[in-house]
This record gives structure tokens, C-alpha cells and sequence, in this order.
């Protein structure tokens, strides 16, 4: 039985399971899971344009600044796959409400902390919240509508995530300067209370029960402390690299994290082999088209959230522009990535296949250097910096919109929702790597006035453009014929 030839049972649309809604009730219940995405994912980007402010108004160190954007990714990219198994057995209704009321509650925290060290800790939380939440969220759009309805509403939720990611700066420039109530940078976090509180209430009135829940699902809570206390070792050696941590050299914190992810991964493998759950799923790696796709993706992530974050930075501290300013230079960045995803990826990828992401991967490298030796140079606008920007935001689209379509290809239908969350999962730490990396280039050599502030731009874009090489040369390693008929994955 369809959700258009069932007859809605009485009551609220929360208490009905999925297939007793009308299709009024089922976009509703849509439009709330999107809501939540949103603020989920613009939270990542947000706050790259109140960084400046945020260093001014509570005396946030380099480092501080590089947790407060990291912190986020780290516990979000972390608990991803957690979320998903205990939506699995708790209730994906009960987890998605669950993470928007830790989602707002953590954002108002942030509004109101007092110094950077409350800040931080405020954003892990958040992204604990949305680790929680974002799972839950693709969940839901597969019991709320049926495989061939189903691929429509996927498609525009990635293109609505893509946008959100995009203009996550542009909008954090405009909240800054409407500086509503005197809240300054605040308003960033401050603004996800109404928006959070809305997708909670309609979250209670819209969404369907989600049938049985498996209370006794089993989930290896190690695996996933492994994984994250691995990679936040790993974070904590890089940004705390030129800082003083005490009798722990820096180094042997990064050979710990290395190791405790190296143990989850053996940890994964033993227990799949012996018909135990595990926080990922080892087998997907065998298939070229995955394993190269993931590598592809976490590299051009590390890539571009590093570069988003030095580029906002920069216009602020070296060339004292305010964050509207900020945010309206972003703007030919996002009109290129909007091209590319909604006009050629689409029209190219079937003809091109691995060629387009490779090129796109070289365009955006040639537009993020010229972008920021005008920067350097002390270029605050003017039709070249537009058109760097666009030519980057094209080559962003390119390279990233084919990433996901090429990750699944060859991934059997009974493992793509595990598929997808562990390119989720590899996307967000791979962005919390690179505010690492990029950042720590970039505040290890900028100084203290606004000139010297410049400095970290060229070590910045060296390791921007070596993330981004090494994308493309993971792009290389595809199948050449990714969506041919009978295309089988090599072994390799």
C-alpha cells in the first residue's frame, strides 16, 4: 500500500506511521527534516565570517578560533554513523527531535558564552547535537516516501545542502552587520533558537511514527570512541603544534591519534568478520570506485573549508573589511558553484565521467591561487577578484557534485544508506583536517598587524592546493567508464 492510496488513520500526523499520511502531511514532514539539515549544515560555514569578531570581542587565540571550527566538525563527523545505529534502535522520530533540542540548546550556549574556552566546548556540543540529528534525517525521507518518489526529493536535498554550505558565510556577514539588539557576532548562533524551536514543534506535529524500534540492536561504542578520540588527538597535535602542551610533545599526541584510528579500523574489520556490528563497514573499501571516491571527498573538504576559512579571515584581518563586505565577496563564489552543480555537472558527467571532477579540481586550484596572491597583494574587490572566485566556485562544483553519485556507483542497494553516511562521516572530518591543516599554515606565519596578517596566505594556499592535489589524483584513480552499463568495480 502507497502513502496516496492509504487511508490516513485518525489522530496527528505523529501518531500515524509513514505510509498512513496524505501526501499535504508527508511534504510538511519533508520540509521540517529540511529545515533541520540546513541548520545543520550552514553551522559549519557560519561562522567563518565572525571569526575576526569573535577574536576581538572575547580574545579567541588563533588556536581557539581553529577549535571553534573544527570542535563543530569533529564530534558532528564522529558521531554520524552512532546516530544513525541508535536511530536504528531507539526511534529515528525520538533521535531527530532529540538532536534539534541538543541542537538549539547548544547553539544558545554559544550565543552566550563568555569566553573562548565556553565557545568551543559549546560548538562540540553542537555538532555532538548534530551527529545526532543528521542521520535521522535521510531516514526519514526513505520511510516517508517510496524509492521512485524518493529519488526527486533526494536529488533537491543535496542541492539544497550544497547551497546552504555555500551561503553559510554570506549570510553570517549579513547577521554581523545587522547586529540585531547589539548581539554582534552572537546572532549567528543566537538565530538557530527561532529556526530550531520551529523544526522542533513541527517536528512533533508532522512527523510519523517509524514503525519498530530494535532496542536490541547491538552498537560498538568502543569502535566509535576509538575513532573520534583518535581524530581528535590527531586535530590537537596540529592545532596546538606551535603552542605549548605541556610535557606531551605535539608529535607523540599525533602518533596516539593515528594509532587509536588504525585500532578502530583493525577493531572493524575483526568484528565484521565475525558477524558483529561495527562503526563502519570495511567491505565497502574493496570497491575502487568507493575507497578512491572517500579519499577524493575528504581531501577536497579539508581543501575547501580550510580555504574558506583563511579567505573570510584574511579580508577582515589583513584587509580590515567589514564582515558585510566579507560576505558580499563571496558572493561570484557562490553564483560559480551554483553553475556548475545546477547547469554543467548534470549536462557533463554522463559524457565525461572522471574527467570533469579532475578538471574541476584544476580550476578550482588556479582560481584559489590567483584569489588569494590578489589578496595578498592587497586586493580588497574589482571584476579580476570576481572572476577568480567565480572561475573557483565553478571548479568547486565540478569536482564536488559528481563525488557523490561516483562514491555509490558501484555500492549494492543493501549498503547505501552505509555508504552514504560514511562519505558524511569522511566529508566532516575531513573538513575538521583541514581547518587544521590550512589554519595552522596560515596562523603560524600571519602576525599581529594587518599587513603581517597576510603573511599565512602563502603557506595557507600551498596547502590548499596540495589538498586539492591530492583530490584529483584520487580522481584519477577511478574507473574511467563509471556509469557504463555493466561497469564492475576493479579489484585494484
Amino acid at each position: 500500500m502507497t502513502a496516496k492510496s492509504a487511508t490516513p488513520a485518525s489522530g496527528a500526523p505523529g501518531s500515524k506511521l509513514p505510509h498512513e499520511l496524505d501526501d499535504r502531511q508527508r511534504a510538511l514532514a519533508f520540509f521540517t527534516v529540511l529545515t533541520a539539515v540546513v541548520l545543520e549544515v550552514a553551522d559549519s560555514t557560519i561562522v567563518n565570517t565572525a571569526l575576526p569578531a569573535i577574536r576581538d570581542g572575547l580574545g579567541a587565540s588563533p588556536s581557539a578560533m581553529q577549535w571553534i571550527v573544527a570542535g563543530y566538525l569533529l564530534t558532528l563527523g564522529s558521531l554520524l554513523l552512532l546516530g544513525g545505529r541508535l536511530g536504528d534502535a531507539f526511534g529515528h522520530r525520538r533521535l531527530f527531535l532529540g538532536g534539534v533540542a541538543g541542537f538549539v540548546a547548544a547553539s544558545t550556549l554559544c550565543g552566550l558564552a563568555p569566553t573562548p574556552g565556553t565557545l568551543v566546548l559549546a560548538r562540540v556540543l553542537q555538532g555532538a547535537a548534530g551527529g545526532m540529528m543528521g542521520p535521522q534525517t535521510m531516514a526519514l525521507v526513505q520511510l516517508l516516501y517510496t524509492p521512485l518518489e524518493r529519488v526527486r526529493r533526494l536529488a533537491f536535498f543535496g542541492m539544497i545542502i550544497g547551497l546552504a554550505a555555500i551561503v553559510g558565510p554570506i549570510l553570517g556577514g549579513f547577521l554581523i552587520a545587522l547586529d540585531l539588539f547589539g548581539l554582534g557576532w552572537r546572532l549567528i548562533f543566537l538565530i538557530n533558537l527561532p529556526v530550531g524551536l520551529f523544526a522542533l514543534a513541527m517536528g512533533r506535529r508532522t512527523l510519523p511514527l517509524t514503525g519498530e524500534e530494535h532496542h536490541g540492536l547491538a552498537i560498538d561504542l568502543v569502535g566509535a570512541a576509538l575513532f573520534a578520540g583518535g581524530f581528535g588527538m590527531i586535530l590537537l597535535a596540529l592545532i596546538q603544534s606551535h603552542e605549548d602542551l605541556g610535557a606531551v610533545p605535539a608529535a607523540s599526541i599525533l602518533v596516539g591519534g593515528l594509532f587509536a584510528v588504525s585500532l578502530g579500523w583493525r577493531r572493524a574489520v575483526l568484528r565484521r568478520a565475525a558477524g558483529l556490528p561495527a562503526m563502519i563497514e570495511p567491505a565497502l573499501f574493496a570497491l575502487r570506485s568507493f575507497r578512491w571516491g572517500v579519499i577524493a571527498a575528504m581531501a577536497f573538504t579539508s581543501a575547501s573549508v580550510g580555504f574558506l576559512m583563511i579567505f573570510a579571515v584574511s579580508l577582515q584581518q589583513g584587509l580590515l573589511l567589514t564582515p558585510l563586505a566579507t560576505a558580499l565577496i563571496h558572493v561570484p563564489f557562490g553564483a560559480g558553484v551554483m553553475i556548475a552543480v545546477g547547469l554543467l555537472v548534470p549536462r557533463l558527467l554522463p559524457r565525461m565521467g572522471r574527467v570533469l571532477p579532475m578538471i574541476g579540481g584544476a580550476l578550482m586550484i588556479i582560481g584559489i591561487l590567483a584569489t588569494l596572491a590578489q589578496i595578498r597583494g592587497d586586493v580588497a574587490g574589482g571584476p579580476l577578484l570576481a572572476a577568480t572566485l567565480a572561475l573557483a566556485g565553478i571548479g568547486f562544483g565540478t569536482l564536488s557534485g559528481p563525488l557523490g553519485p561516483i562514491v555509490v556507483s558501484d555500492v549494492a542497494r543493501t549498503h547505501a544508506g552505509t555508504a552514504s553516511a560514511t562519505l558524511r562521516t569522511a566529508q566532516q572530518l575531513g573538513g575538521a583536517l583541514g581547518i587544521a591543516l590550512v589554519g595552522s599554515a596560515y596562523f603560524s606565519v600571519a602576525g599581529h598587524d594587518a599587513a603581517a596578517r597576510l603573511a599565512g596566505l602563502t603557506p595557507g594556499a600551498i596547502m590548499v592546493a596540495s589538498l586539492l592535489a591530492i583530490a584529483v589524483l584520487a580522481v584519477s584513480r577511478l574507473p574511467a567508464n563509471l556509469f557504463g552499463a555493466g561497469n564492475k568495480p576493479a579489484a585494484d
